[in-house]
């Protein structure tokens, strides 16, 4: 057996966001999200599900913060409910809200684990959604206003920043093909929330700077490792095209301040409106990039395939199956990710901020969850990302997704990806084995493969 072992103050965390489970959806002053009404219109999410309870995690925030520490977790990457501090989404916010999520980060920090705060993980607030969401280009200054009253409540404390969690899921799900809230399928809006959301999040960046806040600021983006299905020129082209829209897209304006030409000349009359400044304003240097990572897929050309013109299909590398949700398992993939996006943009450091699996799992009969399949998963994708640490990659931190079952979206319920398993008609939780083998690496600060 050989342990690999990781940089010395690699950050090992979980991470989690607020609408899949704070629940208390409509508790103490908090406002309607895009998610609340979302889920509360019919035929939206499986089964009818709704975070409209969750994992409780509202009510039951001292007691997961003491499973944390017990647990070993080093980081907790968690999201703030816009609409629980600003009911309207903007205006007069909530002190009930605030105070939550103020009280959140002091039992966090007394417990030894730092707090990574995600200022927006997709649950816009409804109220701003009325007056035309993301496309609008008002909500730039929106969404700084409410980055401005984080920073100065939540400041003095937490010194790690995320303005976006996946801008293209929250743009293209959201925006263009409608299975993620708002659910509106245009993607001339995706497009546009698109560019909204890079110009907001370059301007926050601009705040935090500007203000003096202390500490790092960053974002998010989930990055698939993409193939194409054959070495034809069709194939080929339309790989790059998916590849453009969900990476260059929104690492291009960040890193390079411009635009990918070639997907704007295809995407022709889609392409948003950009106001002179603009680019300057996305163009930002950051602290560090956060990546998440999940699965790898073939892309080939189809006419049918929509805008892009491209099919997608889930890969697994040789001797993995697929995951609950049906998809492929590709760990190496998350070695050409790192190294691909080292090369092209040079973040000044990169974290893992999520990557796990939904499984099917039940509790033994002495009630024990024996996951080994996920904790496989996860050892073949920390050997990965020792693999590209070891090519020169500064990848500083690795963040489970997640620390406990959850609301999965559109999926509701039904895919388990906790480090926790937790019975949600009794609010249980119970560790898995996964969290005991997580609780060794922390300690090690390596694995054994």
């Amino acid at each position: 057996m050989q342990m690999l072992n990781f940089p010395q103050g690699f950050d090992w965390g979980v991470a989690v966001s607020a609408y899949q489970i704070e629940g208390a959806w409509n508790e103490d002053g908090k406002g309607e999200s895009i998610w609340d009404r979302f889920c509360h219109t019919p035929y939206h999410v499986d089964r009818g599900d709704t975070g409209d309870t969750a994992c409780d995690f509202y009510h039951r925030m001292p007691e997961d913060v003491s499973l944390m520490k017990e647990l070993g977790i080093q980081s907790y990457r968690f999201s703030i409910a816009w609409s629980r501090v600003l009911p309207g989404g903007i205006g007069k916010p909530n002190p009930k809200g605030l105070d939550f999520y103020s009280r959140l980060v002091d039992r966090l920090l007394d417990a030894g684990v730092e707090p990574v705060t995600l200022l927006n993980h997709w649950d816009y607030p409804q109220a701003l959604m009325d007056r035309g969401g993301w496309p609008n280009r008002d909500s730039i200054a929106w969404f700084t206003d409410y980055a401005r009253l984080m920073f100065d409540h939540l400041g003095d404390r937490v010194k790690t920043w995320d303005t976006h969690n996946e801008p293209w899921v929250a743009a293209f799900l959201g925006y263009g093909n409608g299975h993620h809230a708002p659910g509106i399928c245009d993607y001339s809006q995706a497009y546009q929330a698109a560019h909204h959301l890079l110009v907001a999040h370059g301007k926050t960046v601009q705040l935090f700077r500007q203000g003096g806040y202390q500490g790092r600021i960053g974002l998010v983006v989930d990055i698939n490792h993409y193939l194409p299905a054959s070495q034809s020129q069709h194939d080929v082209a339309a790989c790059q095209r998916v590849y453009q829209e969900v990476t260059n897209l929104f690492l291009d304006p960040i890193f390079k301040g411009i635009y990918p030409e070639e997907l704007f000349a295809w995407i022709a009359t889609q392409r948003p409106k950009i106001v002179a400044g603009d680019l300057e304003a996305i163009h930002q240097p950051i602290d560090f990039l956060g990546i998440n990572y999940y699965r790898a897929q073939t892309v080939a050309f189809d006419l049918e395939g929509s805008l892009l013109k491209a099919r997608q299909e889930q890969l697994s590398a040789p001797g993995w199956g697929r995951t609950e949700m049906d998809w492929g398992i590709y760990p190496g993939g998350l070695t050409y990710v790192l190294k691909d996006i080292h090369e092209r943009y040079q973040p000044a450091q990169i974290y893992v901020t999520e990557n796990g699996c939904a499984l099917p799992e039940l509790p033994n009969e002495s009630g024990a969850i024996n996951d080994w399949a996920r904790i496989d998963y996860l050892r073949a994708h920390l050997h990965a990302i020792h693999t590209a640490i070891q090519s020169g990659v500064n990848v500083r931190g690795y963040y489970v997704w997640s620390l406990m079952d959850n609301f999965e979206w559109a999926w509701g319920y039904r895919p388990r990806f906790g480090l926790v398993h937790v019975d949600f008609d009794t609010q249980k939780r119970t560790p898995k084995a996964s969290a005991h083998w997580y609780k060794q690496v922390i300690r090690d600060n390596g694995i054994a493969i």
